[in-house]
């Protein structure tokens, strides 16, 4: 065994950082942190003290607080509300307010024209448009059959 972690308990008994139990802890590791990322010259030691904190803070994050993934009706419908846009202000993305209600009933789909133009209009990555289920069970597409000619 390593004499680094040779007695890993003692370290932590001693301060060496530990797993995030509580948001007092959270705080603490955020703010040491900071003035961590905020030095101009971190030794290599400091460096590694910020990458052992990220972990332990993004851990404790993901776990405690998770961010759910938004569909793109309720992504565009939070960007209307926060705009004071209503569904005629998006036909030029969708080239008429009858497919943007559609959109916004659910009873279709976005192209990929309206997801680049949405895009470009709230200056917002593409994929934010694009549902994340679908984009991970992808379908293949059938096989073609060959005609066999006599």
């Amino acid at each position: 065994m390593s004499t680094l972690i040779a007695n890993p308990a003692e370290m932590i008994a001693h301060g060496a950082p530990h797993v995030i139990h509580n948001d007092a802890e959270l705080e603490a590791y955020t703010e040491a942190l900071f003035q961590l990322t905020s030095l101009e010259n971190p030794s290599r030691s400091e460096v590694e003290a910020i990458e052992l904190l990220t972990l332990l803070v993004e851990r404790y994050e993901q776990e405690r607080y998770p961010i759910t993934e938004a569909d793109p009706v309720s992504v565009v419908r939070l960007l209307l509300e926060r705009q004071n846009l209503a569904q005629r202000d998006l036909i030029t993305e969708f080239g008429s307010e009858s497919a943007v209600s559609m959109f916004l009933s659910g009873e279709r789909n976005l192209t990929l024209e309206q997801i680049r133009k949405l895009g470009d209009r709230f200056k917002l990555p593409a994929d934010i448009f694009i549902p994340k289920a679908s984009a991970s069970h992808k379908q293949k597409a059938p096989a073609k059959r060959r005609s066999r000619s006599r």
